[in-house]
């Protein structure tokens, strides 16, 4: 017998009426909980949609708000001025010998001149060298005073005076030097940061035997009196800047301002058009301005390069060097640079 209660008895039946259900015309009710996934979790969200503007790309899941913080502007570096006026008095120092060497300098006499620019050539090597610490020191220190023997050797006693015999013994001297770190298995390595330095250190201290050469050929000493003085004058002129008032400053790093620089550039240029005034010709006071600048501007660039690398170092990490050594690289540099732009100037414009 079949029973006469219906199984869903206890359960609410529905009235007669029709099933509830939406009405027409009337939305559904909205649903109060977070729609299930195909996989029947849950999706939870971190905070409300940000509705996005017109013309906006849609945001991706895997773009991360940026909490990374600002860099705090770095703090100038602080421009000490008992170091600024002994640079400018080693600058001055430095011009006055190779001015006055260049005076002792005649026919059949080069000796004493040449003296004189190879004690400046080991100046240069001793500050390079420990300034720019290559991978060899010791290696390139010897290379580049047996650069400097050779140069100064070429530039007395070839027949005629030229830059020719310098070109020579400038690339013999780099190619030594990069042969001898490549025999060192220790040096080998370091090779490649190696090639820079060792070339700046030959190429600078073979500069210096240009004005042996210069002061061979017609007007040549007095070239060298005009192009040297207008550099001694805006190294000089440019550190007391920077000593009384360093701004504005080129870098934070660089304890150096353009004021004197410019400054600087434009002191050396009157001074050598004063000077080219009292010279008999070829020279006169425009011919002497313009040879007088371009001096001036090669040394006081040149200084303030040295400025720039080696700041770069120090924030490379490497470790502060002689403290001599550092800061002569600068006037030395100068003077290195000037030398052949002296000889350049001599035969372009005189």
């Amino acid at each position: 017998m079949f029973p006469s209660s219906s199984p869903e008895t206890g359960r609410d039946q529905w009235p007669d009426g029709p099933r509830p259900g939406p009405s027409r015309g009337q939305p559904p009710a909205p649903r109060t909980g977070p729609a299930p996934d195909d996989d029947g979790e849950r999706r939870e969200r971190s905070g409300p949609r940000r509705a996005r503007r017109a013309g906006e790309p849609a945001r991706r899941a895997d773009d991360e708000p940026d909490d990374e913080p600002d860099e705090e502007p770095t703090e100038p570096v602080e421009v000490r001025r008992p170091l600024a006026l002994t640079v400018a008095g080693f600058a001055a120092l430095l011009g006055v010998g190779l001015v006055l060497g260049a005076q002792t300098s005649g026919p059949g006499h080069r000796l004493p001149f040449a003296f004189v620019i190879f004690g400046v050539q080991l100046l240069f090597v001793l500050a390079w060298t420990m300034a720019m610490r290559p991978p060899a020191l010791l290696l390139v220190a010897a290379v580049s005073v047996g650069a400097a023997v050779a140069a100064d050797t070429a530039a007395v006693q070839t027949d005629v005076a030229g830059l020719a015999p310098l070109g020579y013994v400038a690339a013999g001297g780099f190619v030594l030097g990069v042969l001898g770190q490549l025999v060192r298995r220790v040096d080998r390595v370091r090779v490649t940061d190696s090639l820079g330095s060792t070339l700046l250190i030959v190429v600078g201290v073979v500069a210096f035997a240009t004005l042996i050469v210069l002061s061979r050929i017609p007007a040549g000493t007095q070239a060298i009196t005009v192009c040297l003085t207008a550099s001694a004058v805006a190294l000089v002129v440019a550190r007391l800047t920077d000593a009384v008032a360093p701004w504005p400053r080129l870098a934070p790093q660089v304890p150096r301002g353009a004021a004197g620089v410019v400054v600087g550039a434009m002191v050396g240029t009157l001074v050598s058009a004063v000077l080219g005034s009292y010279l008999v010709t070829p020279f006169t006071p425009t011919r002497a301005a313009i040879i007088g600048l371009v001096a001036a501007v090669a040394a006081v660039l040149a200084d303030l390069a040295v400025g720039y690398a080696e700041a770069g170092r120090l924030m490379a990490g490497e470790p502060p060097t002689m403290w001599v050594a550092r800061h002569m690289q600068g006037p030395l540099g100068g003077f290195a640079l000037a030398a052949p732009a002296a000889y350049a100037m001599c035969k372009l414009v005189l």
